[in-house]
């Protein structure tokens, strides 16, 4: 079939990739470059550990004072707040703990196999040399204070993740870079990352035109539909474009086009801030995560990344850079010798729905229509095994993952 995918992130890429694999014609509907939006600033992690939603129990006693912060690791504009207050109530109410489980085992479903997911579509796109192996650390200031999160550590360990405690020694052998700042440590050895998410997904979209993918630069508006099907779709200043399939995958931007195929889904863009210290001088081996001050460091190919903050503020807003300012300042404070001498910034808009979860599956108005949006923080780990299931789904073979955790119609 000839089949249009909005979207040229990471989860349309894939998605493209995995259904070139089954002979199907690919059209990609963008206007921008592949790699460009969030896939370009994201931390590029790999990490089947990533199960645990955003909202943790007790999240709904510590979020008034992050919401009073403005440079704090969770805040809403104030002039945003009564727009997203319905979804900041419904983020709430998937807090409790049963909601976390639920949604933990369906993450780590659509998580675990995400180098298995990978492995085929790097090998042909000759991009292996952008994923490592490499583990994750999780640090901590104390043993002491590493417990306050034993409830979602214990999770992960009960949904399969291997983790293993590193006391002060060990840590400080695996990175040298860590002493001082850090007394205690869990290793996630299965965890990898990417040296470039760009350039990954410019790697996987080359290699899908490189077979024969096309790419328009235009936004879509939306479908002409007749007798349950999509015939076409609506371009912004060009003709509609015949298409046999659709894939809505086109992050932030995909709710408006998942409505008219019939999916209403509470999306939401959390805004996240990266810096990269392009003149950085340390040498970390691992993804690490310092848990207390919320913030990754992924050692790149173009520097020393640090990200890790959430902004509720819209798709229009202009970023705040103070708050990548922040999170320099806490890579300082953790890593005294740091040299920061040049760095860049930068703001991107996750896609994130209320309940942590993506919507994976076949749009209810249109039976050669599929979504794939939503992924949140996990975008960079979900969107090969999404492409997968996905292409499984337009095939009419059994998806290899448990979809229906990712229902679009499971807010309606």
């Amino acid at each position: 079939m000839h089949i249009a995918v909005i979207g040229t992130g990471i989860v349309g890429t894939c998605t493209a990739a995995w259904l070139q694999r089954d002979g199907h014609r690919i059209t990609f509907l963008d206007p921008l470059d592949a790699g460009e939006a969030c896939s370009f600033g994201n931390a590029g992690s790999l990490s089947p550990s990533a199960c645990l939603p955003v909202g943790m129990p007790g999240v709904w006693k510590k979020a008034p004072a992050w919401l009073l912060d403005p440079l704090g690791p969770l805040t809403v504009r104030g002039s945003y707040l009564p727009a997203v207050l319905p979804w900041l109530l419904r983020f709430v109410r998937h807090s409790k703990p049963a909601e976390v489980v639920r949604i933990a085992t369906a993450l780590r479903g659509l998580l675990a196999p995400i180098f298995e997911s990978y492995q085929p579509l790097l090998e042909h796109a000759g991009a292996q040399a952008l994923v490592r192996r490499t583990g994750c650390l999780y640090v901590y200031s104390s043993r002491e204070v590493a417990a306050q999160w034993k409830w979602g550590m214990d999770l992960r360990r009960s949904l399969g993740v291997a983790l293993r405690d590193v006391d002060r020694d060990e840590l400080e052998s695996l990175e040298p870079d860590l002493k001082g700042a850090f007394r205690f440590g869990i290793l996630a050895p299965e965890n990898g990352s990417t040296v470039d998410p760009s350039a990954l997904v410019k790697a996987l979209h080359a290699r899908c035109l490189a077979d024969g993918a096309g790419h328009l630069k235009r936004r879509v508006t939306g479908f002409a539909l007749r007798d349950g099907l999509v015939q076409a779709l609506r371009l912004d200043g060009a003709e509609p474009l015949a298409v046999d399939g659709v894939v809505v995958a086109a992050g932030a931007w995909s709710a408006r086009l998942a409505a008219q195929l019939g999916a209403r889904v509470p999306l939401e863009t959390q805004r996240g801030y990266h810096v990269t210290v392009k003149s950085s001088n340390l040498a970390l081996r691992h993804t690490v995560m310092a848990v207390e001050h919320n913030l990754m460091v992924n050692p790149m190919a173009m520097g020393l990344r640090l990200a890790g903050s959430v902004e509720l503020a819209g798709l229009r807003a202009p970023p705040n850079y103070a708050r990548a300012d922040v999170l320099l300042r806490k890579g300082r404070e953790l890593f005294p010798h740091l040299d920061a001498s040049e760095t860049t910034q930068w703001m991107g808009h996750r896609p994130c729905l209320p309940d942590s979860l993506p919507v994976i599956g076949r749009a209810p108005r249109a039976e050669n229509a599929w979504l794939g949006f939503g992924h949140g923080h996990v975008g960079m780990c979900g969107g090969a095994t999404t492409g997968r299931e996905i292409a499984h789904l337009v095939a009419g073979r059994t998806p290899q993952v448990d979809l229906a955790p990712f229902s679009p119609l499971r807010f309606h």
